[in-house]
């Protein structure tokens, strides 16, 4: 459409509403495909040109939005659009599906349904926040071109629904403190003058004081002062971040989330209102004003969306997670000597607990079960058998990356604030890659000699070999690398690894959100049936394992049941894991060893699996970790280069440690950053 005809609409049709004008200026503004800012820019300035031309179309529209101005109300689009609803995740999940499939009616005195109508495609937000804010402001004034005493009237009913809206949130923010979720968390919060409260407090008292200025002379020296309510926007923060602290370490829940997440975009609303409303720095009053009109737009363009809602909620949920974690995976980083060793011994007790997994499997595999029943067997044997090596204090060396990830996360998030840079992560990566490296040494050296061992006895006891020649060779044709699907199997196995990681973090932070170990002290049952000290200890012991017990009898599960489900798909669908690929070798050669050249040959290509397991599954855990704390790595490169002179300096210390661990000192993180928020 080009000006003359826009012109010719807004002219011709008497009829034409306000909500239809700027649904129609919106339309003409939007940039077409290949067109910029640039170009919406000239729009505007041509548009303004035009209607200064045409006084009478110009003073006819104005009064148009003048008569809707008078009329409308902003209460909604500044107190709700942009936050998440009272009325729980649940509930605003339920509701936005509804919306998108029966949408209710557009009210066009609401600024929120008129924001709806008039940037109506996902694609606004784009453009609009590109438009500079000039533009923006320019295009504004010329629209509500006002006399005078129009102007002033018209920001002053501005100013008292923006004040009004302010007052609303504040009081919704005094009145969530008193929610279950944050009373769990901490609650004496009750029992002390909150700064919910005090916030509240200061802003009744700004309110009924700006009023009053506003309906005086408007004396700037009288006018009441708004700096002890931004002190107070700062204590709400601090005191939201000490909750989502304590959410971490007692437990956390969709609900819970949504919930910190509302405080919070609330506490940025109001600061973003204050804004608007201080009258004496006008340009500063103008920018934040088009600040605000910019993310309404972008929150109008997630008003209905559900997958929006989703991500947003899965992601504060991943962060409690995740944190569960990081707050793990220091004890699967070796630093010093003695904890190198205690992690190869740790991987050797899982390795030989793995060679009789492995033994008790093929026993299953060899006595013809059908093939449901095989794969429940299996899968009890999986996952039972992972449950004992967490109990016995061993490790099984795959399982470490989906810790170990989360922790590094944290540390890249830790850069914003100048607490981590590239040479500490450096340092964290070198100690990560040698504590996998002797965990997996452990538990495949173990599984190997033991496989052996106990395959070489049955012969000599038995006369027999333990392997059939066709589990033989399905064995040795399984792992091989480019003979059969192998490393595709284990990079289904690496993503097992990766959602066992998230399970174990799911529940221990269940765990901590429902007081796992208080409510099994006080058990009917177990108070029956175990002395006191022995209740306490097993509610205790359970509390502190319960995510790694479910995840790894989870983990057990999916490396049962994928051959399964390929079976029923009629699919190559199958797993390979290191550990018990490593014990298949040994059971192998203890039936005929081929020499030690094709014995090196395939351990090496067990190894080769276990590369795919660590490798898929430690990048998806790290992913989600910085994800779900909005970091990232910034500067792959200077952490790479930081990487080298790490290994230079050390070589050795790749697969072993120095004697005594190096300290981690904050460097000059200005000298060399490599982690950041991503915004």
């Amino acid at each position: 459409m080009s000006l003359a005809e826009l012109l010719n609409q807004l002219s011709r049709d008497d009829e034409l509403s306000a909500t239809d004008a700027l649904v129609m200026i919106t339309n003409w503004l939007r940039p077409a495909r290949g067109e910029t800012s640039d170009d919406v820019a000239g729009r505007i300035a041509s548009l303004e040109q035009a209607l200064l031309d045409n006084l009478d179309l110009h003073h006819s529209l104005s009064g148009k939005l003048q008569e809707w101005l008078n009329s409308a109300r902003f209460f909604q689009l500044l107190a709700s659009l942009g936050l998440f609803s009272r009325k729980g995740f649940l509930k605003e999940f339920g509701e936005r599906i509804y919306e998108r499939i029966n949408p209710a009616p557009a009210d066009p005195d609401s600024v929120k349904d008129v924001f709806t109508l008039v940037f109506s495609k996902r694609s606004d937000t784009e453009w609009v926040m590109e438009v500079p804010g000039s533009a923006w402001f320019s295009l504004f004034r010329t629209l509500w071109r006002f006399s005078p005493s129009a102007a002033s009237q018209a920001t002053d009913k501005i100013c008292f629904d923006v004040l009004y809206a302010t007052e609303l949130l504040s009081i919704w923010i005094a009145a969530e403190e008193l929610e279950p979720g944050i009373l769990r968390l901490d609650p004496r919060i009750v029992e002390k003058d909150s700064a919910f409260v005090a916030l509240q407090r200061e802003l009744a008292v700004y309110a009924r004081h700006y009023r009053a200025w506003m309906e005086s002379e408007r004396n700037p020296d009288e006018f009441y002062d708004d700096a002890h309510v931004r002190v107070l926007l700062e204590q709400c923060e601090d005191e939201i971040e000490r909750l989502r602290k304590l959410a971490v370490t007692r437990g956390s829940s969709i609900g819970l989330t949504h919930l910190l997440e509302r405080l919070n975009q609330t506490l940025e609303r109001i600061g973003n209102l204050l804004d608007v409303l201080h009258p004496y720095d006008q340009k500063q009053r103008i920018e934040q004003a088009v600040m605000l009109f910019r993310k309404l737009v972008q929150a109008n363009a997630e008003r209905h969306s559900v997958s929006a809602l989703w991500q947003q909620n899965i992601k504060l949920v991943s962060r409690s997670v995740t944190e569960n974690s990081s707050d793990r995976g220091d004890h699967y980083i070796a630093g010093s000597r003695h904890e190198y060793f205690h992690m190869l011994a740790s991987g050797l007790g899982g390795g030989v607990v793995i060679a009789f997994m492995a033994l008790l499997k093929i026993q299953i595999l060899q006595l013809g079960f059908e093939r449901f029943t095989e794969t429940v067997l299996v899968s009890l044997n999986y996952g039972l058998g992972f449950m004992f090596i967490h109990i016995i204090h061993c490790t099984v060396a795959t399982k470490q990356p989906a810790m170990t990830a989360a922790n590094i996360a944290a540390k890249v998030e830790q850069g914003e604030h100048g607490r981590a840079n590239a040479r500490m992560l450096a340092e964290l990566l070198v100690k990560v890659g040698r504590t996998q490296f002797v965990a997996i040494v452990g538990n495949v050296a173990a599984a190997v000699a033991v496989a052996m061992l106990v395959g070489w006895l049955y012969l000599q006891l038995n006369g027999l070999p333990l392997l059939s020649s066709a589990r033989y060779d399905y064995i040795l044709n399984g792992i091989h690398p480019w003979q059969s699907l192998a490393l595709v199997y284990a990079a289904i196995a690496g993503v097992w690894l990766f959602l066992s990681g998230l399970v174990a973090g799911f529940f221990d932070n269940r765990a901590d959100y429902i007081n796992l170990s208080g409510r099994l002290e006080v058990h009917p049952l177990l108070k029956r049936l175990l002395p006191d000290q022995t209740r306490i200890r097993l509610a205790r012991y359970l509390h502190d394992n319960y995510g790694a017990l479910t995840s790894n009898f989870v983990f057990g599960v999916l490396l049962g049941t994928t051959g399964y489900i390929g079976y029923l798909l009629n699919l190559p669908i199958d797993i390979r894991h290191v550990a018990f690929s490593s014990a298949d070798v040994g059971y192998a050669m203890s039936v005929f060893n081929p020499g030690p050249a094709a014995f090196a040959a395939f351990v090496g290509f067990a190894l080769l699996i276990g590369l795919v397991n660590l490798v898929i599954s430690f990048t998806l855990a790290l992913n989600v970790a910085l994800r779900a704390r909005g970091a990232k790595i910034t500067r792959p490169d200077q952490l790479f280069r930081a990487w080298v002179e790490v290994v230079r300096e050390r070589p050795i210390g790749l697969l072993y440690p120095p004697r005594e661990p190096i300290p981690e000192h904050p460097a000059d993180p200005e000298k060399t950053p490599a982690a950041g928020k991503e915004h």
